[in-house]
């Protein structure tokens, strides 16, 4: 089960809006259904939470740079929506290397100047668990975890949150009855 909603802040408070995934395909794609929530280039915050397994912050500022946090970047990246967050640059990949990985590639399953039948290469190159060259994904919190500094979520305290994230962060942020009509 996933809740996503935005909270922006405006001259009078946080405003709350749940939000619909289904569209966004991308971290940009996010970022500018934040924008549209304020006009006035104010924070807005996007919460998004899969029920006991991974929450997620993305804080707009205006036209900078969304910055992102995630709980659990392994459990996000066996989720849609987690795998908007966890951009290439966030797991510190290089979005170019995949392509030059892909060149490399010998597609009969061997690697050139080795043998077909030469097994211990292969679980040896597969690592230990078993995975090949599948990207692994830390476990465990990534991203900016001071995303929250200034607006009275420490570093500590983000770490630290229970799996109801979301209502604990609307509610130091003085944001949870807004919040709650929303959910």
């Amino acid at each position: 089960m996933y809740f996503a909603a935005l909270l922006a802040r405006t001259e009078d408070g946080w405003e709350a809006s749940d939000t619909e995934l289904d569209d966004v395909e991308t971290l940009s794609d996010l970022a500018d259904l934040a924008r549209e929530a304020s006009p006035d280039d104010d924070t807005v915050l996007v919460l998004i939470e899969q029920e006991d397994s991974w929450f997620g912050v993305v804080r707009i500022d205006g036209e900078e740079d969304p910055r992102i946090f995630v709980s659990d970047a392994a459990a996000a990246a066996r989720s849609s929506y987690g795998e908007i967050l966890l951009t290439d640059e966030l797991l510190g990949r290089d979005p170019d290397a995949d392509d030059a990985d892909l060149d490399a590639l010998d597609l009969d399953g061997t690697e050139d100047g080795e043998n077909d039948n030469n097994e211990d290469d292969d679980e040896a190159s597969a690592g230990p668990e078993g995975g090949g060259s599948a990207e692994i994904v830390p476990h465990g919190p990534l991203g900016d975890s001071r995303i929250l500094d200034d607006l009275g979520v420490g570093e500590k305290e983000l770490k630290s949150l229970s799996e109801d994230a979301v209502t604990e962060i609307a509610e130091a942020l003085g944001a949870s009855e807004v919040l709650e009509t929303v959910r």
